[in-house]
């Protein structure tokens, strides 16, 4: 009697041989290389590329089109939604007062949530419990401590705010400090602004 040889369909998304993939929740397209390791119940989108010796923990999230730099660690509560991008060695925390004999539940842990098109520089701390908004543009080495408003540009430690950036990613003319209703054009893609209570707000692009 012949006997039927079962295949095994091929994932959509590529692992380095010296990479581990443990979730089932991993979109098409997604790179995953060498000594990175995105753990069981996590959730990673399509078209992300995961670097060398990074951890995407259970119960982290990215959405699609994320790009995660060599040696990132995402732990549970972090939420990256698409078109992110965390530069290398940046650092994520999920508790305020660890101590390593005192146990916690999930529920403890506080969330961090890095909005669409968010740029975090390498090198920069998050403490957890915050959010990164929509295009906000986090320096090299910057340690934040407080909610970063949609397209503002924070540096320093602690990070404050210096300035607006682009979807192009280009710096704006807006000062930091501009009142509700002011409006700015920027120089190199002609994509327009207004300043708005949660930082600034796209009225015309033709970026992308």
């Amino acid at each position: 009697m012949a006997t039927t040889k079962r295949v095994l369909a091929k994932p959509a998304y590529f692992v380095h041989p010296k990479g581990i993939a443990d979730s089932t929740e991993i979109g098409p397209g997604t790179r995953i290389w060498a000594f990175a390791h995105v753990m069981k119940d996590s959730q990673v989108g399509g078209s992300c590329n995961i670097g060398e010796h990074s951890f995407i923990e259970s119960g982290a999230k990215l959405g699609n089109n994320v790009t995660v730099k060599n040696g990132v660690s995402v732990w549970r509560g972090v939420f990256v939604e698409d078109d992110a991008f965390l530069g290398p060695h940046c650092v994520f925390t999920n508790d305020m007062k660890p101590r390593s004999y005192i146990k916690k539940g999930f529920d403890a842990l506080l969330e961090t949530h890095v909005h669409k098109g968010a740029t975090i520089g390498a090198g920069a701390v998050i403490v957890c419990g915050h959010e990164i908004g929509r295009y906000a543009f986090v320096g090299a080495g910057s340690v934040v401590i407080r909610d970063v408003p949609d397209f503002a540009m924070v540096v320093g430690n602690p990070a404050r705010q210096i300035g607006w950036m682009c979807l192009c990613a280009e710096k704006l003319s807006m000062l930091p400090l501009a009142a509700r209703g002011e409006r700015c054009t920027c120089s190199v893609c002609g994509s327009e602004f207004e300043r708005i209570d949660n930082g600034l707000a796209v009225t015309a692009t033709s970026f992308r």
